[in-house]
Order: C-alpha cells, then structure tokens, then sequence
C-alpha cells in the first residue's frame, strides 16, 4: 500500500536552491512538490490556492520576507505546517519566525536526510529545529520568564508615537499600503514598525497587538477618535 504523500510547497527566491530541492523531495515515496514560489506575496497566493500540507519558506525573499508571510498564512491556513530554511544564523530571526507560528527553523547547511527526517517530523506535530537552536530557545523563554512583567502604562511608554499611530490605523482596519499613504512613509518603513510593535508587546499578529492596544488603552478606540472633543 502507498503511503501518503506529504504536500510540500517551496518558496525561495533562487531557482536553483528550488531546483535541487525539487529533485530532492521527489525522490522520497512520501512527499510531493506541488508547487513553487520566488517572494512571499506568491507563496501566499499559491498556499491558498494549493492549501499544501507543508511550505518550506525561504526568510529572505523579497515583496514580503518570509517570516511576514508565514504570519500571513498562519491567519488564514492555521493547519499548514510551515517550516524556514535561511542561511541566517540569528537569534532575532529565530524567534520572530517561531512567533510567527513556523513549525521549525533550519539552516540551509542541513544534511539531506536530516532536513528529509525534520518535515516529516514536523508533520505529524513535531517541532522542525536542530539541537543547538533549540537549546538557545530555551535559554531565551527562560530568560524571559525570569523577566519581570511590564505593566500596561509601562508598555505604553516603549511604543514610540509613530509605532501608536501604525496600531491606531490597524485598529481601523487599515492595510499596510493605507498606513504608508496615510502616514505618508514607506511600505518598508510600516513593516518595521509592525516588526517592533509585536515584539514590543511580545504578540505574534498585528490585530491581537491592536485589540490588546484597544483593551489596555494603549490606544483610543476608533469610535473614540472619531468624538468631538
């Protein structure tokens, strides 16, 4: 009997990287390239359109890196397994993927058949990360838990007037490309504040950083904004 194929999308921005790949997984009884993408806003549109089992994603890419879109498609397909392939050795890296919600974080020196073992492990639940990367996640979770915790008026204080302005327009429903127009800055330059608003408030997606701006009053409400004084 015929085991089950593993649906793998592959999104990275050098053809011959996804080229090999390609070869590689094919090879295997049990996964499927079923489709590729060279930036993160194509990953995104193929992932709804393919809905794979698994996506191997590059973190660099351009239109959007790939963290950004792993964030983006874990809001709309929570199910899908996606693991990061970087050359980048980062602890930043790292942990804004696994908020994110990636399975796993690999570097791109991997061995064949451990990067073979890993997705099938991720898969069936398992989490996708070497040894020496998980032991620095360890160490990072333990030291933010001996952190003490910041009070609302405390965290108030970290976000800067322009992050504020960004999370008050997200609370409004507004998309990137509204922000950038409204505030008259650059996509980039909105995607960075994002960047620094979530890991400010340690949230892994821009509208719970909204509702918790709203509901701790980081932020007025847009009701609120729209009142005559």
């Amino acid at each position: 009997m015929s085991l089950p194929r593993i649906r793998v999308l592959l999104a990275d921005d050098h053809h011959l990287f996804r080229e090999g790949l390609t070869n590689l997984l094919n090879t295997q009884p049990d996964l499927e390239v079923v489709g590729e993408a060279s930036d993160g806003l194509e990953v995104l549109v193929k992932a709804r359109k393919l809905t794979p089992d698994l996506i191997l994603m590059d973190i660099g890419m351009p239109g959007c890196d790939g963290v950004e879109a792993t964030q983006r498609i874990m809001e709309e397909l929570p199910d899908t397994v996606i693991v990061i392939l970087t050359v980048r050795n980062e602890d930043e890296q790292l942990f804004r993927a696994i908020k994110s919600g990636a399975r796993g974080y690999l570097l791109k020196n991997i061995r064949s058949l451990e990067l073979i073992s890993m997705i099938r492990g991720a898969v069936k639940g398992e989490a996708a990360i070497t040894p020496a990367l998980g032991a620095r996640m360890l160490e990072e979770f333990r030291r933010l838990s001996q952190r003490p915790r910041m009070s609302s008026q405390e965290e108030a204080e970290t976000l800067t007037t322009r992050e504020k302005e960004v999370l008050s327009l997200v609370a409004q429903g507004a998309s990137d490309q509204d922000i950038a127009q409204k505030l008259v800055i650059s996509i980039h330059t909105v995607k960075s504040h994002m960047r620094n608003i979530l890991s400010k408030l340690h949230l892994s997606h821009r509208h719970d950083a909204a509702q918790y701006a709203l509901r701790e009053g980081l932020i007025q409400s847009p009701a609120a904004g729209e009142k005559d004084p």
